[in-house]
């Protein structure tokens, strides 16, 4: 077998997208959806990383970018595996606890991105229907990890996995 020199190696290498965004929730666990501009289903504050930047950036950068509102991070509550699905390339997308808002300071955010139309506050069942199924899934990993407490969550495709690591909950029988 023949080894390629290291730079032709480091180009065959393959990339993945990353994306990352905040889960707020107000005090009685409705949880904050952005109204985009350029498309149909709504999603939480958060977008693609830029090239050189870490995903707890991208989740801070976004949020401040489109709500208006620059505060540090809480915990990482989901690393999710998004297969190629025939329109986008895998990807790993990341959600960020963004911590607590009220309707008041919701009703006070900042749009200054000409992307996002507005801000809603939903319970869980309606976020999801409002958001594409893929963040759906990994939309209510989040609520419930953060509404439990738990560390972050792993998921393949937004299915937490389960013990040991190379089966997932969709697998199991």
């Amino acid at each position: 077998m023949e080894l390629l020199p290291f730079d032709e190696y480091v180009r065959s290498l393959p990339r993945k997208r990353m994306s990352a965004g905040t889960l707020l929730r107000d005090e009685t666990g409705r949880v904050l959806l952005v109204e985009p501009s350029y498309k149909d289903s709504w999603d939480i504050p958060g977008g693609v990383c830029d090239a050189g930047e870490p995903p707890w950036r991208t989740a801070r950068r976004e949020q401040a970018e489109e709500i208006g509102i620059d505060r540090p991070l809480g915990p990482l509550l989901v690393i999710d595996y998004a297969p190629d699905d025939g329109r986008m390339p895998e990807g790993l997308a990341f959600i960020f606890d963004g911590g607590r808002t009220s309707a008041e300071e919701t009703g006070r955010f900042t749009l200054t991105d000409p992307e996002i139309l507005a801000v809603h506050l939903l319970p869980i069942d309606e976020a999801a229907q409002r958001v594409a199924p893929s963040l759906a899934r990994r939309l209510r990993v989040a609520w419930e990890a953060a509404r439990a407490g738990e560390r972050f969550v792993l998921c393949e495709d937004g299915q937490p996995l389960t013990a040991p690591a190379t089966r997932t909950a969709a697998t199991e029988d």
